[in-house]
């Protein structure tokens, strides 16, 4: 049992090196580690993870590997820059339980540049917030995961149990990155991914899945459209298909278990069009790229059968589409939803952590949006955390973390590092 005398050493800990942590955390925000540019962010993590004395290992996603298993989403880009780092605390003797800190380094584009109030990537602090691409999604938690652990030996503290701080690719677009660490053997007896879900614990997501429609029309001269099939309208009908579904699965939320009061977790997204030669021709091609949600226990296999029968019947309806169905495939995520399961040790011992530091009992709720703590749930079987500080507009313009819910996550973090793993005083330091 962590005594009050080491948790008020631990959080003073924070404080004293938190303009360092938020430093650090501009730090990454400066790195524009979009997908297939992370490598040079992971230079910079690994530096950090080495300078503190842990085991590095650093590899390079393989698409050969990753391809063996179910949960991999389908790879579309190279991976030539794709590393993982992995820096692994080893104790002397280990005798607390095991754990994974997990985070990722990549970020989705930042959009029009000309909508943000200061560029992307320039950290920015004003009235209390982190403003920056990447700034709560998720490098304020990539940040934690390591002060967490200086904050612990800052006291005069040691955990006895082994960590691995997982610093992943992917996260944004297949979730290969955390399930490489997972194919390469990596396993704790719980893990703790600080995502910025407002102070609160994830206890259950959705499942994600990514695929591309394409359709073939007839060009002609736009004074003779009759004489031709247009792709985009036929797209736009395809679409229309595609809400049919995801209204009538978003109907079914009170069948499943945590979405009862949730009446629309399931977000079908058209992220993006493009299709026609001229404007004065009746386009012959259409594609756009689709993003689909699935409760947990359903398969992306099941969604991905689901998906391309009801674009068959629609197309099978319509006259000029039946000729030439659409063509689907199916890229990035491929990956099902997970419940946490309440009442495990690890979340027993995160529900104490955050009561010391907020003085209020630790909230949960679920979300309609992808996470990687279903690798550490559905594939090592453990309790795989998920909790991080306030945000906004995260994937939006302006993207922007709290500072003071970071330092308060922070905290609660190490608190619970401490309560699972256990410590002791660190070897100069033992009477």
């Amino acid at each position: 049992m962590l005594s009050s005398t080491a948790e008020r050493a631990i959080c003073e800990a924070v404080d004293r090196n938190f303009e360092a942590q938020i430093a650090y955390t501009q730090d990454l925000v400066r790195h524009p580690s979009l997908r297939g540019d992370e490598h040079t962010i992971q230079d910079f993590v690994a530096d950090a993870f080495r300078a503190r004395g842990l085991e590095i290992d650093r590899w390079r996603l393989s698409p050969e590997d990753l391809a063996s298993h179910p949960g991999a989403g389908p790879v579309a880009v190279s991976y030539e820059r794709a590393w993982n780092v992995v820096g692994t605390y080893r104790p002397p003797v280990e005798r607390g339980r095991s754990l994974i800190l997990n985070a990722h380094v990549d970020v989705v584009p930042p959009g029009p540049l000309a909508m943000w109030t200061h560029p992307p990537f320039e950290p920015v602090i004003r009235d209390g917030w982190l403003y920056g691409r990447g700034a709560a999604d998720m490098k304020a938690g990539h940040a934690a995961n390591l002060f967490a652990l200086d904050a612990i030996r800052a006291a005069g503290l040691a955990p006895t149990g082994r960590i691995h701080v997982q610093s992943v690719v992917e996260e944004e677009s297949t979730g290969n990155g955390t399930l490489a660490t997972h194919l390469r053997g990596y396993r704790a007896d719980a893990a703790l991914i600080p995502e910025p879900e407002d102070e609160k614990l994830v206890r259950a997501n959705v499942g994600v899945v990514w695929f591309t429609v394409e359709v073939q029309g007839r060009p002609a001269h736009t004074r003779e459209m009759a004489e031709g099939f247009n792709a985009i309208d036929a797209a736009y009908r395809l679409i229309g298909a595609l809400r049919e579904l995801e209204t009538a699965w978003n109907a079914r939320h009170g069948d499943h278990p945590h979405f009862e009061d949730l009446p629309h977790a399931l977000n079908l997204n058209i992220g993006r069009i493009e299709g026609g030669d001229w404007a004065s021709m009746v386009p012959a091609w259409c594609r756009f790229e689709a993003r689909f949600a699935m409760y947990p226990g359903q398969t992306a296999e099941e969604v991905r059968t689901a998906v391309e029968e009801h674009l068959a019947r629609a197309a099978a309806a319509h006259p000029a589409l039946a000729d030439s169905p659409p063509r689907v495939t199916w890229h990035g995520f491929f990956s099902q939803g997970y419940v946490l399961e309440p009442g495990s040790e690890a979340e027993d011992a995160l529900a104490r952590a955050h009561a010391a530091v907020f003085g209020t009992p630790l909230e949960s709720f679920v979300t309609p949006g992808y996470l990687d703590n279903r690798v550490h749930v559905l594939y090592d079987r453990i309790p795989s955390l998920c909790y991080g500080p306030n945000c906004r507009a995260i994937h939006g313009i302006d993207e922007a973390v709290e500072i003071e819910s970071v330092r308060r996550i922070t905290k609660a973090m190490a608190l619970f590092v401490a309560h699972w793993c256990g410590v002791e005083p660190l070897a100069g330091e033992r009477g």
